[in-house]
């Protein structure tokens, strides 16, 4: 059986962690585990650590650190800007399932026809913890704060960039033919009622290739799950 999974923020090198309120009580009171049981820990930095609970406290939990293992940040990066949605659930499943999914950065976008322009970056990050821990992984994908379109296209990291539109002239399948699985790529989605004809104009300026995600008009948070879907798995 799969030992129990925890995210800490901060991990430093030492033999031996105090887990917070929140965990302590989620290890002692939920899960009622006792001194010499076994968890894992992440800070979702690469590190994982196997720890034993030596004072299952449940406001302070301390735990004896008894191996350390990292994994390396995947060379290949794959972001995806995104519009904020009106409504804040949907933007919470796209959140979970693009963590799921192993996505490494994702930029909230506030386009011209974004209609919602804020977000509750503190309740958003721990939706990605809680799908981090849910599928055990080690690195946590870097949330940004929402910014403006012009100023994502000027972002220098990715050597392939897509923006999906619903626009029927001059796009292309985002398939094999596109996906270079060796290239750090960026794909923009939009709001909903799409990018302006001016917004798609300045991409294209900005080498961005224009893209479809299949025959049907998708949700904004739909277009992002297929967007992930397809670039991670590099077809």
């Amino acid at each position: 059986m799969s030992l129990p999974f925890f995210y800490v923020e901060n991990i430093d090198a030492g033999d031996a962690i105090v887990l917070d309120e929140d965990n302590s009580r989620h290890v002692v009171s939920v899960l009622r585990m006792e001194a010499g049981e076994q968890l894992h820990l992440t800070d979702g930095k690469g590190n994982l650590l196997t720890g034993i609970i030596a004072d299952p406290h449940k406001k302070k939990c301390h735990v004896s650190i008894t191996g350390r293992q990292y994994t390396e940040l995947p060379a290949r990066r794959i972001a995806i800007g995104i519009s904020l949605v009106k409504n804040p659930v949907r933007f919470e499943w796209f959140l979970e399932k693009a963590t799921e999914i192993g996505i490494t950065e994702i930029i909230p976008l506030l386009c011209s026809r974004t209609e919602k322009q804020h977000l509750r970056y503190d309740r958003m990050k721990n939706v990605l913890v809680s799908a981090l821990l849910q599928s055990r992984q080690t690195w946590l994908p870097v949330l940004q704060l929402p910014v403006k379109f012009e100023t994502v296209l000027a972002l220098p990291a990715y050597q392939q960039k897509f923006i999906a539109h619903c626009v029927e002239e001059d796009r292309k399948n985002l398939d094999s033919n596109l996906i270079n699985p060796s290239a750090n790529q960026l794909i923009l989605i939009g709001p909903e009622g799409d990018f302006t004809s001016l917004e798609i104009e300045q991409a294209l300026q900005k080498d961005f290739a224009a893209v479809a995600l299949g025959q049907t008009r998708l949700r904004t948070e739909t277009a992002g799950i297929v967007a992930a879907v397809l670039l991670k798995a590099g077809l």
